[in-house]
């Protein structure tokens, strides 16, 4: 535990002006990120007695090790450095709203050529319109069968499209009327983005018109005694209604707006928001949050604007936003928004008439949603502190392990030999730092040495790290920085951007931060900076023998490891003749157990994407500034490799886009990587055959049957 103290910036060092500050742990992660009208006055706060400190408060300040700052020129500018490096350096001690589900949105397509309608999930992509959230994919569904009637836009994945447009026949939606069919050219392009935009303006709350419209079009088939077409608009007209009467009128003079309502104790809050658009009803989310700091309602009504507008522009962000308190102040905030918009922005408090009753509405929907937060996660965290505190009873550590990291080690009877780490904080797996290794050391099958290998270079990236920032400073070098050791970030890394800051940037000394503004360890997520408190491997004694030696060569002697094998569940210490055994029934168990099984599907996830690579290739992989363009057009010349390979200079040059140069270069590869002469039998002049299956169409060696079928399994 820090005191405060020993980092306080001298009086007189920090601006009395607008700016955004960080606190560092020892580390040099940031934990904090806050804004300030007065820097100075904002950072007093802090370094006051502890006593009378929030008790969040007193935990960050304790755990932080420094403090910098930046300063800006006005209050918005503050809010949105704020809210990028929020965003950049997922501070733990911010405000971080957490959807409690992944809403699905009804998108259009608008920037394919032929716009598509589906449903959507995950983040926004440039280009498409975005409708809802909703609260179910099936009502999407619905709603979109009901308006296909009058927008018959394309719902067909691009496969299919491609397909129908092969075939020159449309889908079923094309033959029933609930799809215009421009695969195979009934409308053209520009008519058929046309619907789609009459199909979003339907969908943003301009529906009259096209009611009108369609009434007026039924007159006149009626009046010209057409009633075929008169009952169609009918029918059309009907559905209309039918997608409107989904979504009640709550607001009479067709507002578009959005209502924010946040429901808190004094630990958590539960922000619920309603997306009115036409005076309906056409979404609804909710997001839950931690409050780690010391934060007012207004604060959290602010944060919550951030993370509902901050990647947001134009039309998404409403003229009117109604909101249970408001940011103090509230002139950056206004302003902020009007920015992301383009035009002014309503931020206020309903204080009568159908908004008021409708914010009511909202406000009991996030009371409902913190209470049956609240319910789930009670017993989520009584079961995960239980757990942590049985494995640290039960391997004879100090206190529970908050950070545990598990490695597991991947092949195919010695090929392909990978291996992965997984990161579990709380008990929760935090995928961002997961990473996977190829084993380079040697090669074939030996578990124990690719753990010795794998445990070595991650914690030698660790020391590397460690004496980057200061942090360790003897004499020996700790192994070094080991160059291209072939890890590779997990899925879900954070890479982050650097922020816009300019030579503002101070330290708590005073001095500047760097060029651009961030230092070289300026607080992102780093691969390998943050040691664990536990090594799980998977496997016995043996490999858990090698993961100590490991850290014993590196010096490293704090960091608790043991293993979990699978035969009988067994938890083996470094040192010990006989394994620990927890009970069937234990949570601390059932943990290691849930981390060991993500580690090997990690591995195994990887290990089969590799092996699929090698399977893959190509003798034409060779081929230097051969693309994947011309590597099909060959392909497709000469029908298969095999022809390929007996082709001549000048008949390979005939393919478009190959040059002679080119062609020699393809002939050589081609040569070099030929199948050997078949063998004969001299006695008999009887050409002998390869065993069945173990030679490709093109004379390259494959592989035949599943995996367990090849007398090995994926380990």
């Amino acid at each position: 535990m820090a005191d405060p103290s020993s980092y306080r910036p001298k009086p007189g060092e920090i601006p009395d002006s607008p700016g955004v500050y960080r606190f560092r742990d020892e580390h040099r992660r940031v934990i904090y990120v806050g804004k300030a009208k007065s820097l100075r006055q904002r950072l007093a706060n802090y370094f006051q007695d502890l006593a009378g400190l929030h008790p969040r408060t007193r935990s960050m300040v304790t755990t932080a090790a420094s403090v910098e700052w930046t300063v800006v020129s006005t209050e918005v500018e503050a809010l949105q450095l704020e809210y990028s490096w929020i965003k950049e350096y997922d501070p733990r001690f911010n405000v971080k709203y957490r959807d409690d589900k992944s809403y699905p949105y009804l998108a259009v397509t608008m920037n394919e050529e032929y716009p598509r309608v589906q449903v959507m999930r995950g983040h926004k992509k440039k280009g498409v319109r975005y409708f809802g959230p909703y609260a179910h994919a099936w009502a999407i569904r619905d709603t979109v069968d009901l308006l296909l009637r009058v927008f018959p836009v394309r719902t067909c994945s691009a496969g299919v499209f491609k397909n129908a447009a092969r075939t020159g026949r449309p889908c079923l939606l094309g033959y029933i009327g609930k799809c215009s069919a421009p695969c195979v050219d009934r409308v053209s392009a520009e008519e058929h983005r046309e619907l789609a935009e009459e199909f979003c303006d339907f969908m943003t709350g301009r529906t009259h018109t096209y009611i009108r419209r369609l009434e007026r079009q039924m007159g006149e088939a009626a009046e010209e005694m057409e009633y075929e077409r008169a009952a169609r608009l009918r029918d059309d007209i009907g559905a209309l209604k039918k997608a409107m009467e989904k979504n009640a009128v709550v607001l009479a003079d067709a507002t578009d707006a959005d209502l924010i309502a946040v429901a808190e104790d004094e630990l958590e809050a539960a922000v619920q928001i309603f997306h009115v658009r036409g005076g309906r009803v056409r979404g609804q989310r909710g997001w839950v949050t931690d409050k780690v700091e010391e934060i007012t309602t207004g604060a959290l009504v602010e944060h919550a604007l951030q993370q509902l507008y901050g990647e947001e522009t134009g039309d998404a962000v409403p003229k009117e936003v109604l909101v249970p308190a408001l940011p103090d102040p509230v002139e950056p905030v206004q302003e902020w928004l009007a920015g992301r918009r383009g035009s002014g922005v309503s931020l206020r408090i309903p204080q009568r008439g159908d908004k008021k009753a409708l914010m009511e509405t909202v406000q009991r929907n996030a009371q409902q949603a913190l209470v049956l937060h609240k319910t789930k996660r009670a017993s989520d965290l009584t079961t995960r502190s239980r757990a942590l505190e049985e494995i640290a009873d039960a391997l004879g550590l100090d206190s529970a392990p908050l950070r545990i990291e598990c490695y597991d080690i991947s092949h195919l009877q010695g090929d392909d030999v990978v291996a992965s780490m997984v990161v579990f904080e709380d008990g929760l797996a935090r995928k961002s730092e997961y990473r996977r290794f190829q084993i380079k050391g040697f090669a074939g099958q030996d578990d124990v040495r690719s753990m010795h290998e794998v445990i070595t270079r991650r914690f030698r990236r660790y020391l590397a790290e460690k004496e980057k920032t200061g942090e360790w400073t003897d004499g020996d070098d700790g192994g070094g920085t080991e160059g291209g050791d072939g890890t590779l970030a997990g899925p879900d890394a954070l890479t982050g951007t650097q922020a816009p800051v300019g030579p503002d940037v101070l330290t708590a000394s005073g001095a500047p931060a760097g060029p651009g503004g961030l230092t070289e360890d300026d607080g992102r997520p780093r691969k390998f900076a943050y040691p664990p408190q536990l090594v799980v491997v998977d496997g016995g004694a043996p490999q858990v023998a090698a993961a100590r030696r490991a850290l014993d060569e590196l010096g490293i002697d704090d960091i608790a490891v043991c293993g979990l094998a699978k035969r009988l569940e067994e938890v083996w210490l470094p040192g010990d003749d006989d394994p620990v055994i927890l009970p069937r029934t234990s949570e601390g168990l059932y943990m290691l157990q849930r981390i060991r099984d993500e580690a090997h599907r990690f591995a195994i996830t990887y290990q089969r994407a590799k092996r699929s690579k090698r399977f893959r290739s190509s003798p034409l992989d060779d081929v230097p500034g051969l693309g994947d363009t011309r590597k099909q057009a060959l392909l497709k010349h000469f029908g298969s490799l095999k022809r390929l390979r007996s082709a001549t200079i000048d008949q390979i040059c005939e393919v478009p886009g190959i040059g002679r140069k080119t062609a020699e270069t393809i002939v050589v590869a081609l040569a070099r990587s030929a199948p050997p002469a078949p063998a004969v039998n001299t006695a008999t002049g009887e050409i002998m055959e390869e065993e069945p299956g173990t030679m490709g169409s093109s004379g390259e060696p494959v592989r035949t049957g599943a995996p367990d079928e090849r007398r090995g399994q994926e380990t």
